[in-house]
């Protein structure tokens, strides 16, 4: 396998990132997934990627431009899972901003990250006293910061996590994470962990929604349907 099959996800102890490892591997990718612990590493290696470990809330974009370059993309697939608000600008946005810069440098094109469906506009909605607030301003940021880059990128925004099982198909949603205009109930507006981990899958393999941000819910629409 050349290394252009690479695929490289940071965070790679993530839920998420541990479903999709098998299925980018299924797909014909190599896949080294950066761990800031390495206590981490068999669970990383169970799940069929390479660990590598590198702290990426330190490392600097150079650093992480080593360990792109030749690869076929870049997943952002980590956070600091909210509750310190310095923690979680140094990883969700100051982090995610680096490995976007370095994925530039590196010349690799095409960079996935894991937003939520409504991070367009909730720094417009949102209460800035509220603890949330830094994930909404975090995730925003990178997400601007993305679209501002010259990269072939996919923002991914799924709604409320949960651990079901995927059915491998979904309901898009709008910028504002809306559907047809009006906002879904709590209910409709959840997402399995495993299909995010599926439609990140198939727009690498597929080389889907180049540019775009999908936001999308559990459905009834086939991935390959909805986002091309």
């Amino acid at each position: 396998m050349s290394d252009a099959d690479r695929v490289v996800i940071l965070g790679g102890h993530g839920k998420i990132a541990l479903m999709a490892a098998p299925k980018l591997k299924e797909s014909g990718y190599s896949v080294d997934s950066v761990i800031r612990n390495p206590d981490q590493t068999a669970e990383v290696e169970a799940a069929g990627a390479n660990a590598v470990v590198l702290d990426i809330e330190s490392a600097d974009t150079g650093k992480l431009a080593e360990l792109f370059t030749g690869a076929k993309a870049v997943v952002f697939s980590a956070g600091a899972g909210g509750g310190n608000p310095d923690r979680t600008r140094a990883v969700d946005l100051e982090a995610a901003k680096r490995s976007i810069d370095a994925s530039a440098q590196a010349g690799v094109d095409r960079y996935v990250i894991v937003s939520y469906a409504s991070a367009g506009v909730d720094l417009d909605r949102v209460d800035p006293e509220s603890s949330f607030y830094p994930y909404v301003e975090a995730k925003h940021g990178a997400d601007e910061h993305l679209r501002a880059s010259s990269l072939n990128y996919t923002i991914l925004g799924p709604g409320g996590l949960t651990s079901e099982p995927s059915k491998g198909s979904v309901l898009l949603a709008d910028g504002a994470g809306d559907v047809d205009g009006t906002t879904p109930d709590d209910d409709t507006r959840v997402t399995s962990r495993e299909l995010v981990a599926d439609v990140m899958t198939h727009v690498i393999a597929n080389d889907a929604a180049k540019r775009e941000t999908v936001n999308f819910y559990d459905g009834d629409t086939p991935i390959a349907e909805a986002v091309k």
